[in-house]
């Protein structure tokens, strides 16, 4: 699975609870739209389908600390192979 960069996913979830604190509630009583666009944005970057779940993950990813890079590893040129 991709992963989202950590600054990205941090900014996610600090715009989300932000917008759930002070977005007024759309005409049924819901959250708004700017509440609704990044629940589904964290939702789709953290492979869940549940915003509780989607901030819990990302959470979890930000408290394990960036990942590691991986080395490319030299790839030979096969036998037999001219220029």
């Amino acid at each position: 699975m991709l992963m989202p960069h950590p600054a990205v996913l941090r900014r996610l979830v600090d715009e989300y609870e932000a917008a759930a604190l002070c977005e007024p509630a759309d005409d049924t009583g819901g959250p708004g739209p700017r509440t609704r666009d990044l629940a589904y944005t964290l939702c789709v970057s953290t492979g869940t389908r549940d915003v509780a779940l989607a901030l819990e993950a990302a959470r979890s990813w930000l408290a394990a600390g960036p990942a590691p890079v991986p080395v490319p590893v030299p790839v030979a040129e096969p036998a037999g192979v001219a220029d």
